[in-house]
């Protein structure tokens, strides 16, 4: 991870259209208070009557999001990234870098560390989020070498014996000529073998989104968990309509067509744990969504660590032969006329 700058430019709040109700309603409480304030009149019980109609319609809204929205909420700006939820509970965080091949992937960030006194090593995508930062992190899309410095990580765990932490949070791998000259298909094919068979706990968490190869680089897991309003598909919805329709424009659509909310996927077996999100979703409360992922992987991580190497190994093989679910249709043949 790059240090941050000493002196950052103070961003605009970044406001969804479905979300701009509340914050005209949150302005409204704002000038309430400052009117109380100012004037020394007492407009608490005006002030309280309005936070609980915030409250009740952010709650409403949030309970009956498309899935368009759950990929926007997934993509906000101000949502915790890796590093933000590094900074927020892994200890003694020690960055490992490079894949000893070809360079170090800053779309990849890897380190040891201690999540709630347990030691682990953490693999995650990294975004960046300023401008500058975003470029030298290609978004979060990561190139073989990214994969390779992952699976490097990862040995070093298994080396230690330490639990593997994985967050993942991007569009898919980098889809450049370089990265396929690389072996961007190879490095993540590898990947799957080998997490399938490293011989410590694995807790994966998609915290915003999980889309295509790039995620199943780092997202083989014992135990995965989503946050609630992630999303984690074969492709992001405006490739899916790109193909599909022969425009993004359609991606509402694709997005559900695609069954990428948490709980399709719960549903199809291909995650284990939602992570419920604060009110309003995580870039309202970084915080407190930080806490309570902390205390999600850490329950985890306690309960995996009660099995033998066998055992994780045999139930890590059977969970993954159960993910999915498949479905064959009957077709009648056609009858011929009379």
């Amino acid at each position: 991870m790059q240090p941050k700058p000493a002196v950052e430019a103070v961003m605009p709040r970044i406001t969804l259209e479905f979300e701009k109700a509340f914050t005209k309603l949150e302005e409204q409480i704002s000038a309430m208070e400052e009117d109380q304030r100012r004037r020394g009149v007492d407009l608490s019980a005006e002030i309280r009557d309005m936070r609980k109609n915030l409250v009740a319609m952010i709650r409403k809204k949030y309970a009956a999001l498309t899935p368009w929205e759950v990929v926007q909420v997934s993509r906000h700006p101000d949502r915790p990234q890796t590093v933000d939820y590094i900074e927020a509970f892994v200890k003694e965080f020690k960055e490992v870098h490079g894949d000893r091949f070809f360079r170090d992937d800053r779309a990849v960030v890897c380190g040891f560390g201690r999540i709630g006194g347990e030691k682990v090593m953490v693999v995650g995508h990294a975004k960046g989020r300023h401008t500058r930062e975003k470029v030298a992190c290609f978004f979060g899309c990561a190139h073989p070498e990214g994969y390779r410095k992952a699976l490097r990580a990862m040995r070093l765990a298994e080396k230690f014996n330490l639990p593997v932490v994985a967050l993942i949070d991007t569009q898919g791998a980098y889809p450049g000529i370089g990265a396929e000259e690389r072996g961007v298909a190879e490095s993540i094919a590898v990947n799957l073998r080998e997490m399938s068979l490293l011989r410590v706990p694995i807790v994966g968490a998609i915290i915003g989104e999980g889309a295509s190869g790039g995620y199943l680089g780092i997202g083989v897991a014992d135990r995965l968990l989503m946050l609630e309003f992630a999303y984690c598909s074969v492709i992001t919805p405006e490739g899916c309509a790109a193909i599909l329709w022969r425009t993004a424009e359609k991606a509402p659509e694709a997005a559900e067509a695609l069954k990428l909310t948490a709980k399709d996927l719960k549903a199809f077996g291909v995650i284990d744990d939602i992570v419920p999100e604060p009110l309003g979703a995580a870039h309202r409360n970084p915080r407190e969504m930080a806490i309570t992922l902390e205390r999600r992987i850490g329950r985890h991580l306690r309960e995996l660590r009660q099995l033998s190497v066998d055992e994780l190994l045999q139930q890590r093989y059977e969970k993954l032969r159960r993910v999915g679910v498949t479905v064959e249709a009957m077709v009648e043949p056609p009858v011929p006329p009379a």
